[in-house]
C-alpha cells in the first residue's frame, strides 16, 4: 500500500457546480464573436459556423444543466487522492454469484457519460436478459486529467494512470485480482496494466487494439509514422487512407506540437472547446451512421460543460505529448508484451483501418495485423454498428462481447 493510500478511503462525490461558474459559462457564450465562414456548407475546411452556432445559442438558452447533473449523480460515485493524483469514480457492486471486479475505462475526449450505458448490463445482466453469474462489479474511473478527476500534476500519462488505477483497485478498493475493458487512451491503460501487473489482472478487454509504446517514434505527431500511400494502392484503399487521415491526424498532431498553445484559447472560450469537441464527435462517429440521430443535444452540452467547468481540456490534451516526454519502458522482455488473455470489440463504423469494410476483414486485419503480436487473445469479434466511441455506440456488442470474453476466465 503506498503512503498516500494507506488508510484513506474513498469519498462520496456529488457533482455540484457553483451557479456563478454556470452565470459566466451563459455570459461568454452570449458574447460570441462567430466566425465568417464562406463556402464551408460542406465542412470542408473544418466544423462550420452553420453548424456550431445554433449548438451555441442552444447552450447559452435552453440546456439545462441542472437537468444534466442529477442524471449524473444518479451514480455512486467517489473520489479519494492517491499519490497525489484526485480520482474520481463510479462503483455499482455486482448482481450475481460472484461479480468479477472490472475497470472501464475511457479515452479522449469522451469520459463519463460515454461509459454509463454499460454499467447496468454488466453489474446486474439478469435485469438485462443476460445469465446472473456474468456480473461483474463496475469501477468506472475518470482518467485523471479529465473533469471530475482534477486538478492534477503536470507529468501523467497512460502509463503513470495504470498505476494509479492499479493501486485503487488493490490498495483502496482492496481487489486482489480483476479485469480491465478499455478503448482509446484508455487501451493505452489497459496495455500499459497487463504488461506490469499481468498476475492480478484476470483478463483484459480491448475496443482499440493499441499497444504500450505508442507515440514513441522520431515521427511521434504523425500516426501514420510518415508512410506514403502505397503507389498500387486501388482508387478505395485511397480514400480509405485519406479518410482516416482527414479523420484522426489533425488533433495529435497539434496536441503533441502545440497543445497548451491549443489549450489557451480552448480554456478561454466555450465555443472554441466545444468546436473542437463537437469537430472529434462528429468525425470519429460511426461513419455509416447518423450523428445527429446518436449523439442529442444535450449529451454533448453535458460533457463539453464538464470539461469547461473543471478547466481540464489542457490536462487532457497534455497527456498525449507526456507520453513522449516521459516514456513507457518495458518492466521485463516475456512474449506476448500484454501478457493476460484479452478480448477485443471493433466496430466497423470506425475510419481505422483504411481497407475494411466486412466483420471478416475486421477480424483478419487484426489476427493478421502489427498489433496481434503484442497481445494473448481469447476472443476477438467485429460488428457493424458503431464508430470510434465503442462503450456508447454500441454498448450491447462491448457488454455481449466481455461477458463472452470473462466466460473463458471466471
Amino acid at each position: 500500500m503506498t503512503d498516500s493510500s494507506k488508510g484513506r478511503s474513498p469519498q462520496p462525490f456529488t457533482i455540484d457546480v457553483p451557479q456563478d461558474d454556470l452565470d459566466d459559462l451563459t455570459a461568454r457564450l452570449k458574447a460570441t464573436r462567430f466566425a465568417q465562414d464562406l463556402d464551408n456548407e460542406d465542412e470542408y475546411y473544418g466544423l462550420s459556423t452553420a453548424y456550431i452556432k445554433p449548438l451555441v445559442e442552444y447552450w447559452a438558452d435552453g440546456f439545462d444543466w441542472r437537468a444534466a447533473e442529477k442524471r449524473l449523480n444518479s451514480y455512486p460515485q467517489f473520489k479519494v487522492e492517491i499519490d497525489g493524483t484526485p480520482v474520481h469514480f463510479i462503483h455499482v457492486r455486482g448482481k450475481g454469484p460472484n461479480p468479477t471486479p472490472l475497470l472501464v475505462l475511457h479515452g479522449w475526449p469522451w469520459p463519463g457519460e460515454f461509459n454509463y450505458p454499460v454499467i447496468g448490463p454488466l453489474t446486474d445482466p439478469a435485469a438485462h436478459g443476460g445469465d446472473p453469474a456474468d456480473s461483474f462489479d463496475v469501477i468506472v474511473p475518470t482518467l485523471p486529467g479529465f473533469t471530475w478527476s482534477s486538478p492534477v500534476k503536470g507529468d501523467l500519462n497512460y502509463w503513470k494512470i495504470a498505476d494509479v488505477l492499479h493501486t485503487l483497485m488493490t490498495d483502496v478498493l482492496g481487489y486482489n485480482r480483476y479485469g480491465s475493458v478499455g478503448s482509446d487512451y484508455g487501451a493505452l491503460v489497459n496495455s500499459a496494466l497487463g504488461h506490469k501487473y499481468a498476475d492480478s489482472i484476470i483478463g483484459l478487454h480491448y475496443g482499440h487494439d493499441l499497444p504500450p509504446g505508442m507515440f514513441q517514434h522520431d515521427r511521434y505527431w504523425d500516426l501514420t509514422g510518415g508512410a506514403p500511400i502505397p503507389e498500387d494502392a486501388s482508387p478505395q484503399l485511397r480514400e480509405d487512407i485519406m479518410k482516416m487521415h482527414s479523420t484522426y491526424a489533425s488533433h495529435v498532431a497539434v496536441h503533441m506540437l502545440d497543445g497548451q498553445t491549443l489549450t489557451h484559447g480552448l480554456n478561454d472560450s466555450p465555443v472554441a472547446l466545444l468546436a473542437w469537441l463537437v469537430q472529434r464527435w462528429k468525425k470519429w462517429s460511426d461513419k455509416n451512421g447518423d450523428f445527429e440521430q446518436a449523439f442529442s443535444r444535450d449529451f454533448i452540452l453535458t460533457q463539453a460543460t464538464a470539461f469547461w467547468v473543471t478547466q481540464t481540456i489542457g490536462s487532457s490534451i497534455r497527456m498525449y505529448r507526456n507520453a513522449v516526454r516521459y516514456p513507457w519502458t518495458p518492466q521485463h522482455d516475456r512474449q506476448p508484451t500484454v501478457e493476460p488473455p484479452a478480448g477485443f470489440t471493433f466496430l466497423l463504423g470506425d475510419v481505422y483501418p483504411p481497407g475494411v469494410h466486412t466483420v471478416e476483414e475486421r477480424i483478419a486485419a487484426f489476427e493478421h495485423g502489427p498489433t496481434r503480436g503484442f497481445f494473448n487473445p481469447v476472443y476477438v469479434n467485429a460488428h457493424p454498428k458503431g464508430g470510434h466511441f465503442v462503450h456508447y455506440e454500441n454498448p450491447e456488442a462491448l457488454v455481449s462481447d466481455v461477458r463472452e470474453t470473462f466466460r473463458k476466465l471466471r
